[in-house]
């Protein structure tokens, strides 16, 4: 016996048919599910609270099938249901006691996501990513507009955030330049308390841009090029110029800074992004927003861990064995070898193994003087001593992969992104903070993109309530 519906209601998923047949109770479940009408990737994302790129990125990863229609991919109603129930029930708390959002909250975000081991950006891998110029990736975060041609460029506060930078005392650090440049760009911007979508992303742009211009470029012939009006057409790529302000070498491993802005910008809610979030919920202006970011960033359990794992490998290059500086380091940090472990990441830190194995890549090239296998399965080059003989970029992993080596037997814990800046840094003559320099500059637009986010939702919300307990 059939009868005729005027639609099915997958929990709260209304899809209109014409016609559809009620199946028994004894019949197999594989024909109460063709009995209903499958989903679109639009319903199924509605339904699982997802945006479609990231419903694409669990087909990807097998977390949910799709059958091929040519209407587009649909969905089968009673397996969503499954994944959504078991999406609901996972553990609020990991298993390594992380934090769960508590006292706090748990907050929506829609950029970035940690899953499976992996971090994506909007459903892409981001290891996919890092190939991409900074600009372009940065642009589609800020707007969800891909633009390969994307160039930032620093506003018309830019000669003020030199004077400023200038007139620190001597014993200022890069990062400090950077936040006061951060305040004489918002000076000069007339458009600083705006919070429209346009004038923030332009913001953004021109904010990071000054963040890296404002400061001292490294070589002469850099010098001398500042110094002159720039040529018409788009400036050189922020790596490009992150780079000749942070080492006077040549720009071998330039693909390999720009990779690590890329993995930088956005990494669910660290310390630095929950400040900035609630600045932004305060409706802080974007240079106010970042500010708060860089404030919360600048520590050493956050933003300036790779300063310690630079000095780490450092020592080891030098010719100092490898468990002598792991002891040493541990003594004096009292607490975890820096650069390993991540509480997010118990199988590994997906952005460490990405620019470990582009740094990998180029060290073989510099040591073979010859185009390197394009896998990266391998993160570290064999370990070979002397390091100090080695080309910069082989001896610093070389270091890495015998600190990896020592910390792996013992502890069990892998690299972090922290390690990997820290080799980056050294790899390239940089000073032993380079690794905060590039962290705070790639974050600080990962933060206005929280922030916009953030601006759409009630005003206050992330202010908690105190519980007096004196």
């Amino acid at each position: 016996m059939s009868m005729d519906l005027p639609c099915v209601n997958v929990d709260h998923v209304n899809v209109e048919v014409a016609v559809q047949r009620v199946v028994p109770e004894d019949a197999p479940r594989d024909a109460e599910a063709r009995a209903l009408p499958r989903l679109t990737a639009e319903q199924t994302a509605e339904r699982l609270g997802v945006k479609v790129e990231t419903l694409y990125a669990y087909v990807a990863r097998g977390r949910l099938d799709r059958i091929r229609t040519p209407e587009g991919s649909r969905f089968d109603p009673l397996e969503v249901e499954r994944f959504a129930g078991d999406r609901r029930r996972r553990p609020t708390s990991g298993p390594h006691g992380h934090s769960d959002g508590r006292p706090l909250m748990v907050v929506e975000t829609s950029f970035a996501l940690i899953e499976d081991g992996e971090l994506f950006y909007r459903g892409r891998n981001v290891a996919s990513l890092t190939g991409e110029p900074f600009e372009t990736v940065a642009h589609w975060a800020l707007t969800g507009d891909w633009d390969a041609d994307a160039a930032f460029a620093a506003g018309p506060g830019l000669d003020a955030a030199r004077r400023v930078g200038d007139a620190l005392p001597a014993a200022a650090t890069t990062r400090d330049r950077q936040q006061v440049a951060v305040t004489a760009l918002a000076a000069a911007d007339p458009l600083r308390y705006s919070l429209d979508r346009a004038a923030v992303v332009g913001a953004a742009e021109g904010l990071v841009a000054g963040m890296v211009d404002a400061l001292p470029v490294r070589s002469t012939s850099d010098t001398a090029a500042r110094s002159q009006p720039r040529p018409p057409g788009p400036p050189p790529s922020l790596a490009a110029r992150l780079w000749a302000a942070l080492t006077d070498a040549e720009p071998t491993a330039l693909s390999a800074l720009n990779a690590a802005l890329v993995l930088l910008l956005d990494h669910d809610l660290a310390v630095s992004t929950l400040a900035a979030r609630a600045a932004a919920s305060a409706r802080a202006n974007p240079y106010a927003v970042v500010t708060a970011g860089l404030g919360a960033l600048d520590s050493p359990l956050h933003g300036n861990a790779s300063r310690a794992a630079h000095r780490m490998l450092a020592r080891v290059v030098a010719g100092e064995p490898a468990e002598r500086v792991v002891a040493d380091t541990v003594v004096a940090g009292r607490g975890p070898v820096p650069g390993f472990g991540h509480a997010l990441y118990p199988d590994g830190d997906p952005r460490a193994r990405a620019l470990l194995g582009m740094l990998g890549r180029l060290g073989r090239l510099g040591r073979l003087g010859e185009p390197a296998a394009a896998s990266t399965a391998v993160p570290f080059p064999t370990a070979s001593a002397p390091h100090a003989a080695a080309p910069p970029t082989a001896a610093a992993l070389d270091a890495a992969a015998d600190v990896a080596t020592i910390v792996r037997r013992r502890t069990g814990l892998r690299p972090n992104i922290d390690l990997a800046l820290g080799a980056l840094s050294l790899a390239a003559g940089m000073a032993d903070d380079a690794g905060e320099v590039v962290f705070a500059t790639a974050r600080s637009i990962g933060w206005v993109v929280h922030a916009i986010d953030e601006y759409e939702q009630p005003p206050l919300r992330l202010r908690p309530v105190g519980r007096y307990v004196g």
